[in-house]
């Protein structure tokens, strides 16, 4: 009786063991971090995925990784099917919905080895929205402006720092062409009012020469066609030394007409 109760201890305790051991290794293997020395199904997924994304197989490519995510969540290849998800709808030109998938992928995973790349796919992202004139919408410019600048600061000297730099310079140029095209349709369609608070803007934000005398020409000629004569002669003599040497004789005529028609409205 003792010799059988001694072995029932005994394979009681190896039972408990192995259900501990059984234990230990569900709940350090669930969220692997570092990549699986062997095959593994989520690999084998994974893998196929990206043979089909080059292939351009993107609607299969697309079966395989959402397959992975919902049957191994917890895998090494889990965040990077994720990641090749937002890869893929960029690769269709769903710029949209790329950059949503980028910008979640960057909140959920803030320090992944890929988050320069993720950002820098998030300002492209917003960058292929926009369109191949600046007389059309440009509200994805400022997205792709924080982005690409979020780029230089954080990761200085990195593989995108030159055609980051490209981009915003090609971004800055639209902005500043579609500014130069509102005001001037204002001032063509004779709101002056409109037009001149915008070219007063421009000066304020622009450094190119010829923008500048574009600009402060027309702001002259709207106050005089506001018949605020001495606001006209103000911005004149005030742009005199500023502008190009070419426009200045027409600085001059236009303060001319503007003291001409102040000194009328006085008699």
């Amino acid at each position: 009786m003792k010799n059988y109760c001694q072995s029932k201890s005994f394979l009681l305790s190896l039972s408990l063991s192995l259900f501990l051991l059984l234990l230990t290794l569900t709940f350090t293997g669930g969220c692997s971090s570092s990549a699986p020395k062997g095959k593994t199904d989520a690999e084998v997924l994974y893998q196929e995925a990206v043979k089909n994304m080059q292939k351009e197989r993107y609607l299969l490519a697309t079966e395989k990784l959402n397959t992975l995510k919902s049957q191994h969540p917890y895998s090494y290849y889990a965040t990077h099917a994720e990641l090749l998800l937002a890869d893929i709808l960029f690769l269709q030109e769903n710029y949209i919905e790329s950059a949503a998938a980028y910008l979640s992928f960057k909140d959920l995973h803030p320090k992944h080895e890929k988050i320069a790349y993720v950002i820098w796919k998030t300002a492209e992202s917003y960058y292929k929205q926009l369109p191949s004139t600046y007389d059309r919408d440009l509200s994805p410019a400022k997205e792709a402006l924080k982005y690409y600048n979020d780029i230089l600061v954080r990761f200085p000297n990195s593989p995108y720092d030159k055609e980051t730099r490209e981009r915003i310079q090609s971004i800055e140029e639209m902005l500043k062409q579609q500014e130069i095209y509102i005001a001037d349709f204002y001032f063509k369609t004779d709101i002056f009012d409109s037009a001149r608070f915008r070219y007063i803007d421009i000066i304020s934000k622009y450094n190119d020469q010829k923008v500048q005398d574009h600009a402060m020409l027309r702001i002259v000629k709207s106050s005089l066609n506001l018949k605020e004569y001495s606001d006209c002669g103000k911005y004149a003599d005030d742009y005199m030394e500023k502008v190009s040497s070419a426009y200045k004789s027409e600085i001059v005529s236009l303060k001319e007409q503007c003291s001409q028609k102040e000194q009328k409205t006085k008699q």
